[in-house]
């Protein structure tokens, strides 16, 4: 039997969709502002997913460049019709808005993309009928004009694809069960039905699942009893905020849907420091109904670990690098063995910060670079979005940390012997009970070491850079090298994280 490893795709990977060709599944999550944009995932069994590539490998392909932070790329979906492989996605307030991109291998590359004019909303399933006629079904947000804001339901048109334009005025599908922000819809077809799944409530803790099933790709829908057929709302469930899923047969021949959900923090259940993940759970069918199984925490076990040296071939070109709102490749590239990165004015508050960072995955996690930094100013962060960042940084043989909260902002400095830095952010999930620190989020310790000595310069309560401190951002924790100031360069960059155990961590000292 399939091994369902929850979280299926740990870290930032919201919104997924899922779709089996060839004797693999291919997966693409949201990226919002981060270039390259929609990872597509690969497996042949479900169970050891690898990172072949993305979507869109440009800022201009995605039309992400100048996005407000929680905008950008927004819920794509995958399918395989005809030896080529579709994804429909929504990219709200750019001038790309719904946009199918094609491409015969997921691998990529993948083509620039057609814009399909009169699409008015988000979330923008891809379905075909019987006559193999081309149907989008969304969640009719409307994205311009008087009624910004304004929510119509889910909807649907039959298109053009080729010509990207819709076939006639958008028709209301069922809206699910009167709940907040029906959105994520996805038709298919199952025996004598069609079925049209829906997530509603919205993406925190009152997520959930709903679905309808008529007798063709129109409708008319009729909900499922019960509705909503998955939801965590209210539960003790370890995972939280379950929803927008989408449906796929598994290698043992049972159903099941990938979604997103979070996994909350402290006594209380809180902060979510790694933001939405991808999840899976088992679908078992009742009177021609998918009755889902609640998702249950399973991750893999022991530590997952990747070291990167740049001196040697194929770590900086790795498809885990990524950037807000450009290409990580325009402000970083490899030289005498070394990734070097010219700094932007701003730093880590900067829109487009010159940054290379990669997803944390695992709540205890350590994450270490060194660099040289007798030429600028640079070193290592932990960023949920400009304005909720941390960051060690290295100029000459002084090192300062900093937490940024909007606009509070604080600072701890240490002078360190000369030569290459080490720089460290560990993070480790809050202790149990009911104390002031069991309350909070997760532990998150900074730290800095050269010429044989190692400071502590502070550790902090991960409660602020969670998701829901982040509000509106969207997207989770990445963790990488950056430069403010002049050039920088980096030697080797490491990742270790476990849910079972965690990473050594060195004994506090106080730092001067």
């Amino acid at each position: 039997m399939t091994r369902l490893f929850n979280p299926l795709i740990p870290g930032f990977n919201p919104d997924p969709s899922v779709v089996e060709a060839g004797g693999a599944y291919y997966l693409v999550t949201s990226t919002f502002e981060y270039v390259p944009g929609i990872p597509v995932h690969r497996s042949t069994d479900f169970e050891t997913w690898e990172l072949i590539g993305h979507v869109g490998v440009t800022a201009a392909t995605l039309g992400v460049a100048a996005v407000p932070t929680g905008l950008g790329v927004w819920a794509p979906t995958i399918r395989y019709r005809d030896g080529l492989f579709h994804v429909i996605v929504t990219i709200p307030f750019s001038a790309k808005r719904c946009v199918l991109f094609t491409a015969a291998d997921p691998a990529g590359p993948w083509d620039e993309g057609i814009t399909i004019d009169g699409i008015d909303g988000i979330d923008p399933d891809l379905a075909w009928d019987t006559d193999g006629n081309a149907y989008v079904t969304y969640s009719g947000l409307v994205l311009s004009g008087d009624d910004l804001g304004a929510h119509n339901g889910i909807l649907q048109a039959r298109v053009d694809l080729r010509a990207g334009t819709v076939l006639e005025t958008p028709r209301s599908l069922w809206s699910g069960t009167g709940l907040m922000f029906p959105e994520a819809p996805h038709v298919f077809h199952r025996d004598e039905h069609w079925y049209l799944m829906i997530a509603e409530g919205g993406t925190e803790r009152g997520h959930g699942v709903s679905i309808a099933r008529g007798p063709s790709i129109e409708g008319p829908f009729q909900g499922a009893p019960g509705n909503p057929v998955l939801s965590a709302r209210s539960t003790s469930r370890p995972i939280q905020n379950t929803g927008h899923a989408d449906l796929v047969t598994l290698p043992d021949g049972d159903d099941a849907l990938v979604l997103l959900g979070m996994r909350p923090l402290g006594a209380t259940r809180q902060f979510s420091p790694l933001g939405r993940e991808t999840f899976a759970t088992r679908v078992r069918w009742v009177d021609g109904w998918p009755r889902p199984e609640p998702v249950t925490l399973d991750p893999r076990p022991g530590e997952d670990t990747e070291s990167f040296s740049f001196a040697e071939a194929g770590a900086w070109t790795d498809p885990g690098w990524i950037r807000p709102r450009g290409a990580p490749a325009e402000v970083a590239h490899v030289s005498g063995g070394r990734l070097v990165i010219n700094g932007a004015v701003g730093g880590m508050a900067a829109l487009r910060p010159a940054f290379a960072g990669r997803r944390q995955r695992h709540h205890t996690s350590a994450t270490s670079v060194t660099i040289d930094a007798t030429n600028g100013a640079g070193g290592l962060a932990l960023r949920y979005d400009e304005g909720l960042y941390i960051a060690i940084e290295a100029r000459g043989s002084t090192v300062t940390a900093t937490a940024v909260v909007s606009t509070l902002r604080q600072e701890w400095t240490a002078t360190l012997p000369p030569g290459e830095i080490t720089l460290r952010i560990e993070t480790a999930p809050p202790p149990e009970g009911f104390g002031a620190e069991a309350t909070g989020g997760d532990r998150i310790r900074l730290l800095a070491a050269a010429g044989g000595e190692q400071r502590v310069l502070t550790e902090l309560d991960g409660r602020h850079w969670s998701a829901e401190s982040a509000g509106g951002s969207f997207t989770g924790r990445v963790t990488g090298m950056f430069a403010a100031e002049g050039t920088v360069s980096f030697g080797t960059f490491s990742y270790r994280g476990s849910e079972t155990s965690g990473p050594d961590r060195v004994t506090p000292a106080a730092a001067s």
